[in-house]
């Protein structure tokens, strides 16, 4: 890796989504905002930006297609769907939701908290995460058009989800859980929509006492291996993903840092990249196709606070 460079400046940025020439970027500020920026050789020119309609911003997602923004705000609950205009800039609001409830941890789930929001595979629904009512809720998408929610996933009271990620090519989806540290592997109904449970696995060790929450999760190409961090712990899990979405703890590996709250496979797969957001250092794993494990390349890259991690 290079050394580092300062590409753009932005107030509060803690995600991005990279579509085709454009990186889009939130700012977790009281008054969220979308920005987007053209990809320029080694630089980014900011196009324009739009409001998220909301309260702390955590992520976006771009649909298949690049021309539709997710966003999710954390602290409202709420969220909305913003056109990507040919030109790359972020353009009229489509679609907003609002979430409403609680769950059983009056400390983190004392209102509805979405937390993450990513479109279908095949761009035919929406998926919000939101961690203070348990559930991951869906929207039918078509064109332009986002319909009336669903519940897809009832998640046990107190799991507070967090993020998904989708299996490369099994109608096969995977939650982790911040505040229960746990991951689950669920079955993707192909018409409704709707997950069906599979599996649901610790993501710490068993004599493991003190606190942690998890953070990120990523799934292999090849769907054979799925990685989830833990912050606290401060490690990654790894674990073998069977033909049905059984989940199998491979190993449980230090980050050599403090809260990876954002972790990325390299695009040959061959290397494991953790923000460490307290430590302020990002970490290099090498990772063994065959087995899933990872080893520390021996390298690490200063940088403060690290929370998101895109190629």
């Amino acid at each position: 890796m290079s050394d580092l460079k300062l590409m753009a400046t932005s107030q509060g940025p803690s995600f991005l989504a990279i579509s085709k020439n454009q990186l889009f970027a939130i700012s977790e500020k009281n008054q969220g905002t979308l920005s987007s920026y053209q990809i320029a050789d080694d630089t980014l020119q900011l196009i324009n930006e739009s409001s998220t309609f909301g309260n702390h911003p955590c992520y976006v997602g771009v649909d298949p297609s690049g021309m539709l923004a997710a966003v999710a705000n954390y602290r409202s609950g709420d969220g909305a769907v913003i056109k990507i205009l040919s030109d790359g800039s972020v353009g009229d609001t489509l679609f907003t939701y609002q979430h409403t409830g609680t769950g059983p941890n009056t400390n983190r789930q004392e209102a509805a908290h979405a937390h993450c929001s990513v479109f279908s595979p095949d761009g035919r629904f929406m998926y919000v995460v939101d961690l203070g009512i348990d559930r991951v809720m869906g929207y039918p998408t078509s064109g332009e058009n986002v319909g009336t929610g669903f519940v897809a996933l009832q998640l046990d009271p107190g799991d507070g989800p967090r993020h998904i990620d989708f299996h490369p090519t099994e109608p096969m989806v995977f939650v982790i859980n911040e505040l229960s540290n746990t991951v689950v592997s669920a079955a993707v109904v192909p018409v409704s929509g709707v997950f069906a449970l599979i599996d649901k696995q610790s993501t710490l060790p068993a004599d493991f006492t003190e606190h942690s929450q998890c953070a990120d999760i990523h799934v292999s190409n090849d769907g054979q291996f799925l990685y989830a961090s833990n912050r606290g712990h401060n490690s990654i899990a790894v674990y073998k993903v069977s033909t049905e979405g059984g989940l199998e703890l491979v190993q449980i590996e230090s980050v050599r840092g403090d809260w990876p709250r954002n972790f990325t496979l390299s695009p040959n797969e061959k290397f494991l990249l953790v923000a460490n957001q307290n430590s302020g250092n990002i970490v290099v794993f090498q990772r063994d196709a065959n087995s899933g494990k990872l080893t520390f390349a021996e390298q690490e890259f200063k940088m403060s606070k690290p929370v998101c991690l895109k190629f």
